[in-house]
């Protein structure tokens, strides 16, 4: 097994292994990060009927008007803020937190602890 493989297959495991501890129920949807170099994406999935209830991005016009790049920390801020926002608009205010394989540090919690402060509550 090459290097590529085996980082494929240990971020499966990591992903699979958050996963399993977290379901996205309709009362209590679950809040799905993902992130790449140069963008954040943020879903409030509901596992049970398996929709997407609430998504928010960099490459959302509200939040592309606030910030030019998406790799970043500020950028991860403002997907937070947006994403409690829609998730308000909806009648959400609980979920549960799904990291996905990244470390919660960083963009990551940069976006959780915006999603926090605009009302979900976690």
């Amino acid at each position: 097994m090459d290097n590529q493989a085996r980082t494929n297959l240990q971020k499966w495991r990591r992903r699979m292994r958050v996963r399993n501890a977290i379901r996205g129920t309709s009362t209590r949807p679950r809040l799905s990060v993902f992130r790449s170099s140069m963008h954040i994406y943020a879903q409030i999935i509901d596992d049970e009927r398996g929709v997407t209830l609430a998504s928010a991005s960099t490459l959302a016009p509200p939040v592309r008007e606030i910030v030019k790049y998406g790799g970043n920390v500020r950028a991860a801020i403002e997907v937070g803020k947006q994403i409690a926002e829609v998730a308000k608009a909806v009648g959400i205010t609980q979920v549960a937190f799904d990291r996905g394989h990244y470390r919660y540090h960083g963009r990551v919690k940069a976006l959780a602890d915006a999603a926090r402060s605009g009302g979900l509550q976690f």
